[in-house]
């Protein structure tokens, strides 16, 4: 293979991570602002909405991203989508009961809490 094969290859490389790279900063910040979505309207700290979110993730079998888009959508339409409701309800109560007793998080299922409203003003 000669030098500038090679220096094409290279460059091939790179542009794919530096493309990689710009798709996990927009993933990121998206699951970050989802984070902020489901400590305000549910009331958890940050710790716990993340907790939330991957359980969600996981339970659903729906990847992190997918999970942070839906629930950016609950803030735009007001209501959370059908896909996560039941799974983010359960998440939220397994969280909660978590938090009171103080203790590791398991997997078991809970009841649905009350789904938490968007206020419009």
């Amino acid at each position: 293979m000669s030098e500038n094969d090679e220096l094409v290859r290279r460059v091939a490389a790179l542009e794919q991570e530096v493309e990689q790279l710009r798709h996990a900063l927009t993933s990121h910040a998206v699951i970050d602002q989802a984070i902020g979505v489901v400590a305000a309207l549910c009331r958890l700290p940050s710790q716990e909405s993340w907790d939330v979110l991957k359980q969600v993730s996981q339970h659903a079998n729906i990847k992190l991203r997918e999970v942070a888009q839906l629930v950016l959508r609950w803030v735009e339409c007001g209501r959370l989508p059908d896909e996560i409701r039941p799974v983010m309800r359960a998440a939220v109560v397994r969280t909660r009961e978590h938090a009171r007793a103080g203790g590791a998080l398991g997997e078991a299922g809970a009841a649905a809490p009350e789904q938490p409203s968007v206020r419009r003003g």
